[in-house]
């Protein structure tokens, strides 16, 4: 008994000795070498301010003409991700100093990234909104995981006595630090504010948590801290590095659990959409989510939703941990059932017309019923006008109205007489006067398209 436990003793040693020396990065580590490298790394003066305005050029163009290969090129000989390190590692060894330096060289290289995008993007040939450009204003919490994979893996490189090269170009284009500053230019020459905010919001995403997984690696491998003469001082550079680093570290975590949250509201609602396209059949466009407002827009061809639909979609969002969900759907108040049924017939008519030709009673009876089921469509379609259905449909897709109202309005210009259809409306007194414009501009344009008729106008009422 005691043999097989020495065994078993020594084969969990052996295990352990393996493990460590796959993934011990302590063995290996230059410190001085790295905060050397890392310090010389930082500053933006001759070359390298002007390798940076014309790697920005480099992405700028790239994303105009969506060309991926010209934006990695840019990423790869961009300085921009050096005083990032700097402040990681400056957190990490206690050094106020350095700390300063890297802060004051991020700076003039972020302002001057921004604005010779600017300038780029200010030509007019030079605006289109690419598939590129997009692309880096809608993060979510995939770059988060990116950034600082990315950060770690470039420390834990730069560290090593031999550093490996393909690494941290590997780094430098995973993280894309370059792309969301050009695209924040680009909101800011075109005047797009939800693409500046958008690609900035990226961009400090890459910067807080590449820095902060700088900083963990730094502490990990124990860099020393910077030496002061005098204790008093290291004190108190201390507590304002460790305060420092808590106001990057905390909202790095908020900022993660947001973005999770959203991308996580995002495939729930994929997912619910999906199983009503399998369960039900029905064609579901323009889908829109709105994680902040909970609120989830889409419109519907085919067979209609009910109001109990609606309430079942609420409650499986609130099942999925998504509570008070708000869902506006557009979709047809007209007898597409009428509609199918016809066609359904004609479509009979067609396939089986050489059968029906010697019977006579049955081809008669199919006539009429074609011609009776049209007539009903458009008596209802032109003569019996739908009011309650599309009154309850405008007050769907728009929940602030209190009010429809319609009638004919009979006008003349005293050489031709017209009646156009007018649909009155009134707002909630806390609706501002843009909202108001702007939804009852929408409403009349829905309601031209719905009832085929342009000469509808929505008026609204105070």
């Amino acid at each position: 008994m005691e043999n097989n436990q020495d065994s078993n003793i020594n084969i969990l040693a052996v295990i352990k000795k393996y493990l460590l020396e796959i993934f011990d990065i302590s063995s290996d580590t230059d410190k001085e070498a790295t905060i050397e490298d890392v310090k010389n790394g930082i500053y933006v003066k001759g070359q390298t301010a002007w390798v940076l305005i014309f790697s920005i050029l480099i992405a700028s163009a790239g994303l105009n003409t969506s060309s991926t290969a010209v934006v990695i090129g840019a990423m790869l000989i961009s300085p921009l991700m050096g005083p990032i390190l700097g402040m990681g590692l400056s957190l990490g060894i206690n050094d106020i100093d350095f700390l300063r330096k890297a802060l004051k060289n991020f700076g003039v290289m972020v302002i001057l990234s921004l604005l010779t995008s600017f300038l780029f993007f200010s030509i007019p040939m030079f605006q289109d909104e690419t598939p590129e450009l997009v692309a880096r204003t809608f993060p979510d919490v995939r770059d988060v995981i990116i950034a600082l994979s990315g950060g770690l893996a470039l420390i834990v490189a730069l560290s090593r006595r031999n550093k490996s090269l393909n690494t941290i170009a590997g780094v430098a284009i995973a993280t894309a630090l370059m792309p969301p500053l050009c695209t924040a230019g680009y909101g800011l020459a075109t005047g797009k504010w939800n693409f500046f905010g958008g690609a900035l919001f990226l961009f400090s995403i890459n910067t807080v948590f590449i820095a902060s997984a700088t900083f963990v690696v730094v502490r990990f491998l124990k860099f020393p801290y910077e030496a002061y003469a005098n204790s008093q001082r290291r004190k108190r550079i201390s507590q304002i590095i460790t305060i420092f680093a808590i106001a990057i570290l905390i909202p790095s975590v908020y900022m993660f659990y947001n973005l999770y949250k959203k991308s996580d509201f995002n495939q729930k609602v994929a997912n619910l959409i999906e199983s009503v396209k399998t369960e039900q059949g029905i064609l579901i466009l323009d889908v829109n989510t709105d994680y902040s407002a909970k609120k989830i827009e889409f419109a519907v061809i085919g067979k209609s939703l009910s109001n109990e639909d609606i309430a079942q979609f609420k409650e499986e969002m609130k099942q999925m941990g998504y509570e008070n969900c708000d869902f506006k759907v557009l979709q047809n108040a007209g007898n597409i059932e009428t509609i199918n049924k016809i066609n359904e017939i004609e479509s009979s008519f067609l396939s089986n017309q050489q059968l029906l030709v010697k019977k006579d009673a049955i081809l008669l009876e199919k006539d009429r019923e074609i011609f009776d089921l049209k007539n009903q469509l458009i008596v209802k379609k032109e003569e019996t006008f739908p009011f309650n259905e599309i009154a309850n449909e405008i007050k769907s897709l728009q929940n602030e109205i209190t009010e429809v109202a319609f009638a004919n309005s009979i006008t003349t210009n005293f050489t031709t007489t017209d009646t156009i259809p007018v649909f009155h409306i009134k707002f909630n007194k806390n609706v501002k006067s843009k909202e108001k414009l702007e939804s009852t501009k929408s409403l009349q344009n829905w309601l031209r398209t719905k009832m085929k008729n342009e000469k509808i106008t929505v008026e609204e009422n105070d």
